[in-house]
């Protein structure tokens, strides 16, 4: 057997967990941007009169119980690295909106920049500002209890010191996860040693579900979702007014350490009651809401409710444009509504894990009741155009405005979320891909499509000659799309490359939304420059790969068999796991990897054993199986080669492909 041929057999397994590509990537340096044309600041100038600018209370909430920031706004990674740089903001200290940003998003975006340390009640603080997500910490009666230790151990560490700092220094007592979500539980070994939470010192409690969620979600589609994220959270755009601005929930992501440290006590029940270190805790599990596990969490003393991330301040993802799979509006919408009667009586302060606070019972009522609002009011209107007989465009055309006075609520505006792809969203969920007209059923493939309309439009010159009147009448989405066919076409075409970056450039000038806006500027920047080389940290993080099932490392393979390769092979492969007393059958045949678990083959082609540790050390990139099969770490018998000639048969992801150019085939076939 080759052991160079088995290297690369897990070698991609990086790109599968969850956004180690998009945490690694730099920002590309400021260049040509255009300013906004006269449509755009005639645009952006109108939204300040369609929304109540003069409603400053937001503003209030954000600053209140201010205690300290930090000393430096920038976090380092023990090696140096940038992972936090909320300074790079600075250009967002004047109130008017730039020509080049929506001023909603500005506004917003001004919101998230209120970073520190905040005191929310007597017990009750909050690190805000200094990651995506907010991170909550508890003072019990000797020790604390930390809520969701942010996106990266680097992070959350600083958090926990900036803390200590101002308060006295008690040791963490307790973790909770309130849901699966990486910049949610990514920061934990900044604010406690495993060795501790193993010992049962440290309580790490999450919903039931959690940890199969939080390592599942990002691994068979995991390559492309990190490719994806790129543009969603815009990691390549410099920091600018012309460039990336926020993210909604919060400034970005932090580029740091993501680890993960598994629960060792978990709430399964629908509602579940706990006092730990002497604080009363009533959880409230929503599963298949804002995530599949996740959960609110009540503190009668305090008064204060907790909804984690199922209402934030702005409209949230039924669809996260990274991709995933769509989310439950109606079940959304129903867990908001089972909350608002359960807590809405008592609830004095409502706390997210993004954003600020809302104080006073009213305005928690208010908020809770126009989220479950708006959910309901997405999923039902969005069906009920479906039943029409409406197209997913048709009805994102339909509603493009929530009801007042819920649109003119800030906490409802499309930051992060958008009613246009929330809508696409609802009708995928129920009626997928198709529209239900047969001239959608098979359509040509894009490059095709595109030169068959290039050509049928009089070729090139006559469509940019066409498309750049459109956008001197400040048609963008026109000249968006058709100018698209023309790149498709010919994705060497200097002047069609330009001409969609423009356009893609002036519509993110005018996003409320910050992932559209993130989206349209990274699609410009990639015209321009082509795509980026995203360099990658040394490995994937090793917790995330740990966790990870036998199962899930082998329906990751699935994934990357290479069905040309395959074809007309066959194939039996016995595994076994001696550390967890583990045991596959895997089948190769009709170019599809199959398996059975606690099964074995009576005539394998060839038995592999070894550790599951092993396997981790293999998928974190810490050690290349070939490596492992020479130190006996592996063993292999049979035919050597067959398995050498399965993991030939892998392809290998690459996290820089192109998105508004074609991929092209060839460059497929050759991984």
């Amino acid at each position: 057997m080759n052991p160079h041929r088995l290297n690369a057999s897990t070698a991609a397994l990086s790109a599968a967990l969850a956004l180690t590509t998009l945490l690694a990537s730099q920002a590309a340096p400021a260049a040509e941007a255009r300013p906004a044309e006269p449509v755009t600041a005639e645009s952006n100038r109108a939204w300040l009169s369609r929304l109540p600018f003069s409603d400053t209370q937001a503003f209030e909430d954000a600053s209140r119980g201010f205690i300290a920031a930090q000393d430096s706004p920038v976090i380092k990674a023990a090696d140096g690295r940038v992972v936090w740089d909320g300074g790079a903001y600075a250009f967002q200290e004047d109130a008017e909106a730039p020509p080049t940003v929506n001023p909603s998003l500005w506004r917003q975006a001004r919101l998230n920049n209120a970073a520190g340390l905040f005191k929310v009640a007597d017990r009750l603080y909050q690190i805000r500002g200094m990651d995506l997500a907010n991170m909550s910490i508890i003072e019990g009666d000797s020790g604390l209890i930390v809520i969701d230790p942010l996106l990266s151990a680097e992070t959350a560490r600083a958090g926990l010191d900036l803390y200590y700092a101002h308060r006295p220094r008690k040791p963490v007592a307790a973790v909770i996860y309130t849901h699966s979500h990486v910049d949610h539980f990514g920061g934990v070994k900044g604010v406690i040693d495993a060795a501790d939470a193993a010992s049962g010192k440290v309580k790490v409690i999450a919903p039931s579900g959690f940890l199969e969620e939080a390592v599942s979600e990002n691994v068979l589609a995991g390559n492309a979702m990190s490719r994806r994220a790129q543009y969603m959270y815009g990691s390549l755009l410099p920091k600018s007014a012309t460039g990336q601005v926020d993210a909604g929930l919060g400034k970005g992501l932090s580029r740091g350490t993501i680890t993960l440290i598994a629960p060792n006590d978990s709430i399964a029940e629908p509602i579940e009651r706990r006092r730990i270190d002497g604080i009363d805790i009533e959880f409230q599990l929503t599963p298949g809401t804002e995530a599949p596990a996740e959960m609110n969490l009540y503190f009668p003393q305090l008064r204060v409710l907790n909804i984690a991330e199922n209402a934030v301040h702005t409209q949230h993802n039924l669809l996260t444009l990274r991709g995933a799979k769509v989310r439950d509006a109606k079940t959304w919408s129903s867990y908001l509504g089972q909350t608002l009667l359960r807590y809405g009586r008592d609830a004095q302060i409502l706390i997210g894990q993004h954003h600020w606070p809302t104080w006073g019972n009213d305005r928690v009522n208010a908020l809770l009741g126009d989220q479950r609002d708006m959910y309901a009011y997405l999923n039902d209107q969005a069906l009920r155009l479906a039943n029409h007989g409406h197209a997913p465009m048709q009805i994102a055309e339909r509603l493009q405005k929530l009801p007042e006075p819920l649109a003119s609520r800030w906490y409802a505006r499309d930051y992060y979320g958008s009613i246009s792809h929330n809508v696409r969203a609802v009708y995928q969920r129920y009626l997928g891909f198709y529209d239900g007209n047969p001239a959608s059923l098979n359509p040509l493939p894009p490059v095709q499509a595109a030169r068959k309309t290039v050509e049928w439009m009089g070729g090139p010159e006559a469509v940019l000659e066409k498309a750049r009147a459109s956008y001197r009448q400040g048609d963008y989405r026109w000249v968006a799309q058709i100018v698209n066919q023309l790149v498709f076409a010919d994705p060497d075409n200097k002047a069609a490359r330009e001409l969609q970056a423009d356009a893609l450039e002036q519509l993110g000038y005018q996003s409320e939304n910050s992932t559209w806006r993130n989206a349209y500027l990274t699609g410009a920047q990639e015209l321009r420059h082509g795509v980026a080389a995203v360099p990658r940290q040394g490995t994937a993080s090793a917790d995330l790969v740990r966790a990870l099932t036998v199962p899930m490392f082998f329906d990751y393979l699935a994934v990357r068999l290479n069905a040309d390769k395959a074809a007309g092979k066959t194939m039996s492969i016995n595994w076994i796991f001696t550390d967890v007393n583990e045991r596959y059958a895997m089948t190769l045949s009709n170019a599809a990897l199959t398996y059975l678990a606690q099964a074995q083959h009576d005539q394998p082609a060839v038995t592999v054993t070894l550790a599951k540790t092993v396997l981790d050390g293999i998928g974190s990139a810490r050690l290349s199986l070939g490596d492992a099969v020479k130190q006996g770490a592996v063993k292999v018998a049979g035919d050597s080669a067959a398995l050498g000639a399965l993991f030939a048969m892998l392809d290998t992801f690459s996290p820089n492909f192109p998105v508004v150019t074609p991929v092209v085939n060839d460059a497929i076939a050759a991984r």
